[in-house]
C-alpha cells in the first residue's frame, strides 16, 4: 500500500488512513525516513508566560509539558522587539510576531510569511499531494478585534493562509468532507461520511484486503474513531436532547464571542470540552495525512474571558477559578487578562500561575495526541518527533509599560523536526526570534528566510541537533 492511500467518494469525501506496516516498503527502501513528509504547525496560546516564571522550568507553570520534555526544546530569551508597532501593545504586535518574527501590516495582515508557510513553499513548490488540505487553521478563542490575535499562519504577502475554523463541525467538514444533499440536522446525524466510502471499507476489511490481521484491526478502529468524532462534532451543534452524548456547544462564535472587548463568562468545563474536540480533530487530520501545514490556537492574544470552575491536574484539585469574584470587577476588568497586567516579580501571582498552568495542560493535551503509539511512522518515531511543531505566545511580560521587557523573553518550544533540532533541553537562546526561526527553517534544507532580504541572519547553533 502507498503512504498516500485514501478512501475517496464521488461526493467529495476523503478519509485519510493512519500508518500501516504495509505502507512501509521497508524491504525495498533502504531509508524509510525518506517516506516521512515535511510538516510544520504553529500552536499559539494567549497572554503568554512572564519570563521570570519560565526560569522555574518544569517546577512551575510548565509542569504539564514535563511528560513530553524529551520531545521538546524549550527556548527562553527569544526577542521579538523588532516587531514592536508604535502605539500598540504586545497583545497585537507580539501575536503578529509569533511564528513570523515581523510586525503587523495593518489589522488583517502580518509583515510576512509564517514558519509553516515558508516551509510549505520550499518543500512543495508544485503543491502538496492530492487529498491534503492546503493549510488547516483552527482554534478555540474569543477575542477577535484584529486578525493576528487568533490566526497564526500567513503567506509571503502577509495575508492569512486559510480561513479560520472555529467550530468542531467545520473542522471535520474541511478535513473529511460533507455528504451532499443532506440538509436536515436530524438526517445528518443518521448518516456519516463513512457511508460514502462503504465499498472501499468493505474491501480493506475483507478477505482480499492487502492488510494483515493487526492492520485490519487498526483500520476498523480508525474508522470507528472518525465516526465518533463526526458524531461529537455535529451533536455539539444540532442534537439538543441526545442521551449519553456531549451537550451541544454553548460557546459563542463570531461576533457574539467578543462583545465589544468586554469579555464573556465561561466555565473551565465548557472551554476545555470544546477545545479537546477541536484539538483531537486537528490531530486526527495530521495523523491521517490530511494536513501537513497550518496553525492551532488555544485562546487569543489578549483573551478576555471571565473563567470559573475547579481546576484539576493529574487527578488533584489545584485551584478554583473565579476571575470576576477574585478581581471584584465586571466587564473587561473582571477578565483573566487582568492577572497579566497585575504581574509583579516579587509577588506570588497565584491566579496568573494557575491560568498559565492550565494553558500548558491544554497545549500538552494536543501534543500528546501526536505522541501516541498509533502515531508511530516508518522511521520508528512518532509524528510529534518527526514534525516541526512550534509553540509560542504573544509576550514575555503582561505589563504594557516597557516594550523591550514585554517583547523579550517570549516563551517558545519546538519539537525535534525529525532529529534536526535538539530536544530534551531548556536553553537560554538569548537571540532574536528572526534568527531562531531562520535557524529552524535552515535545518530542513530550505534556502528561503523570513525577514528583510538585506538583513544578515545569524545561526543559533545551540538549538541544532
Amino acid at each position: 500500500m502507498n503512504r498516500r492511500t485514501l478512501l475517496r467518494s464521488l461526493a467529495g469525501t476523503t478519509i485519510g488512513l493512519p500508518f500501516f506496516e504495509e505502507m512501509s516498503l521497508a524491504a525495498t527502501v533502504k531509508k524509510p525516513a525518506s517516506e516521512i513528509p515535511m510538516r510544520a504547525f504553529n500552536v499559539f496560546f494567549g497572554l503568554g508566560i512572564p519570563a521570570p516564571l519560565q526560569k522555574e522550568g518544569f517546577d512551575g507553570v510548565m509542569e504539564p509539558l514535563k511528560p513530553l520534555a524529551d520531545k521538546l526544546l524549550i527556548m527562553r530569551g527569544v526577542d521579538h522587539v523588532r516587531a514592536d508597532e508604535s502605539g500598540i501593545n504586545a497583545h497585537f504586535d507580539g501575536a503578529s510576531a509569533a511564528f513570523t518574527a515581523t510586525r503587523p501590516d495593518g489589522e488583517a495582515k502580518s509583515g510576512g510569511a509564517s514558519i509553516d508557510q515558508l516551509l510549505l513553499k520550499e518543500h512543495y513548490p508544485n503543491g502538496q499531494p492530492k487529498g491534503i488540505v492546503p493549510t488547516l487553521v483552527a482554534g478555540t478563542f474569543f477575542r477577535r478585534s484584529r486578525v493576528s490575535r487568533y490566526v497564526h499562519s500567513y503567506k509571503e504577502d502577509g495575508t492569512v493562509a486559510a480561513s479560520m475554523q472555529e467550530r468542531p463541525m467545520d473542522v471535520f467538514a474541511r478535513v473529511f468532507g460533507r455528504i451532499q444533499g443532506v440538509d436536515e440536522a436530524s438526517a445528518r446525524l443518521k448518516k456519516s461520511v463513512l457511508d460514502s466510502v462503504l465499498e472501499q471499507y468493505q474491501f480493506y476489511s475483507g478477505n482480499r484486503s492487502p492488510l494483515g490481521v493487526e492492520s485490519k484491526g487498526r483500520f476498523k478502529d480508525h474508522l470507528d474513531r472518525v465516526r465518533e468524532y463526526e458524531r461529537r462534532a455535529f451533536q455539539f451543534e444540532v442534537d439538543q436532547n441526545a442521551p449519553d452524548q456531549p451537550k451541544p456547544s454553548e460557546l459563542p462564535h463570531g461576533g457574539k464571542a467578543d462583545p465589544g472587548g468586554q469579555g464573556i463568562d465561561i466555565t473551565l468545563e465548557e472551554l476545555t470540552r470544546e477545545w479537546h474536540l477541536m484539538s483531537e480533530l486537528y490531530a486526527l487530520a495530521i495523523q491521517t495525512d490530511r494536513a501537513r501545514f497550518g496553525s492551532l490556537t488555544f485562546l487569543a492574544a489578549g483573551e478576555r474571558i471571565r473563567l470559573k470552575g475547579d481546576y484539576f491536574y493529574n487527578g488533584e484539585k489545584r485551584y478554583t477559578f473565579d476571575d470576576p469574584g477574585q478581581l471584584r470587577a465586571s466587564g473587561d476588568k473582571g477578565c483573566s487578562h487582568e492577572w497579566w497586567h497585575k504581574f509583579r516579580e516579587d509577588k506570588k501571582n497565584e491566579q496568573l500561575r494557575m491560568h498559565a498552568h492550565m494553558k500548558m495542560r491544554e497545549v500538552a493535551h494536543f501534543l500528546s495526541l501526536l505522541s501516541a503509539d498509533d502515531c508511530r511512522e516508518a522511521n520508528g518515531k512518532t509524528i510529534l518527533e518527526n514534525a516541526m511543531i512550534t509553540i509560542s505566545t504573544e509576550s514575555g511580560d503582561g505589563r504594557h509599560n516597557d516594550t523591550k521587557r514585554e517583547l523579550s523573553g517570549v516563551f517558545h518550544a519546538v519539537t525535534g523536526a525529525g532529529g534536526r533540532l535538539k530536544t530534551g533541553e531548556i536553553i537560554d537562546v538569548n537571540s532574536e526570534g528572526l534568527d531562531v526561526y531562520n535557524t529552524m527553517i535552515k535545518t530542513t534544507g530550505a534556502k528561503s528566510e523570513l525577514g528583510p532580504e538585506k538583513r544578515d541572519s545569524k545561526l543559533v547553533d545551540k538549538i541544532i541537533a
